[in-house]
């Protein structure tokens, strides 16, 4: 299968932080990719080095065919890059934003309004089109800054972080703008916090640890390395003391509860694995604490 994205060898260190030892990785072409790791593995780093916002101390990136330090500027007008916080003045109304986002890229004026009507259209901003950015909730916000990346519709997008804060309401709709986007061709690398985001949206998964993969495969892969089935420890009022992955076998249950020795174990469940333990197993610490979503809901 032919890669959008390749990574050979790369390093980088910052202050003389070394955050990626020697990365390998390759992203199929048209595919969701995603990045997952403990905050502070790098998985933000890549992202720059591929967008050519940083250059790597040793290694290559190829991005589309193209090296992100010798061939930069091809690589540039070939991405589109969405991070953690919306990029759009707040005194422009969305359509606004559009246009003059749509000029600066190079688009006509004619061209730029029938683009900013069909991005509208598309991430169903029409209804709030005139009113000004200032006063949309999270979600459309979001919305309107995944909208101007897309501008040019590239064959590469990178989302960093792109749901952290929105409520499920509005992390469910861009889900479903990242899905139509990779039918649509692209090829996209996402970094998430959330775990259900890269179980739902991703082809392939790479966990990151100390500046390189600890794992990778489709969400089922990963989960198959955890063994048939979880047994999920719970006390009095049913909160999980202890998960203990087990072969789905008898003698693996008895060897599993013969472990359980606390005296706040009252009770037992079985579960099929899931990503947060996969991060578990191969990190040696649980998936990153969610950022609560109640200031950036999707009201409006």
């Amino acid at each position: 299968m032919t890669s959008t994205i390749t990574l050979s060898g790369v390093e980088k260190a910052f202050r003389g932080v070394r955050v990626l030892d020697g990365l390998d990785l390759a992203v199929p072409r048209g595919s969701v990719f995603a990045l997952l790791g403990p905050n502070g593995a790098g998985k933000t780093t890549i992202i720059n080095i591929l967008s050519t916002l940083v250059a790597p101390d040793a290694g290559t990136a190829i991005v589309a065919g193209f090296d992100v330090v010798r061939d930069a500027e091809e690589v540039r007008r070939r991405i589109s890059v969405t991070g953690q916080s919306a990029a759009v003045d707040e005194m422009l109304t969305g359509e606004e934003n559009l246009r003059m986002m749509a000029r600066l890229s190079g688009l006509g004026r004619v061209q730029a309004v029938e683009r900013s009507r069909e991005l509208l259209a598309q991430f169903d901003l029409e209804g709030a089109a005139r009113a000004r950015v200032g006063s949309y909730s999270g979600g459309m916000r979001r919305r309107i800054d995944l909208a101007i990346s897309l501008l040019r519709t590239p064959p590469v997008v990178f989302l960093d972080e792109p749901t952290t804060g929105l409520d499920t309401r509005s992390r469910q709709e861009l889900w479903r703008i990242i899905r139509r986007l990779a039918v649509g061709g692209a090829t996209i690398l996402l970094t998430t916090q959330y775990l259900e985001e890269a179980d739902q949206l991703a082809d392939r998964i790479a966990v990151l640890d100390h500046g390189r993969i600890v794992a990778e495969g489709t969400p089922a892969e990963l989960k198959a390395r955890i063994g048939g089935e979880v047994l999920s420890v719970h006390d009095a009022a049913g909160a999980v003391l202890r998960d203990i992955p087990i072969d789905g076998s008898i003698q693996g249950l008895r060897d599993a509860l013969a472990t359980v020795e606390t005296a706040d174990a009252t009770s037992v469940s079985l579960r099929s694995p899931s990503l947060d333990d996969v991060f578990l197993a191969v990190t040696g610490q649980p998936a990153p604490a969610r950022t609560e979503p109640e200031l950036i809901d999707s009201k409006g």
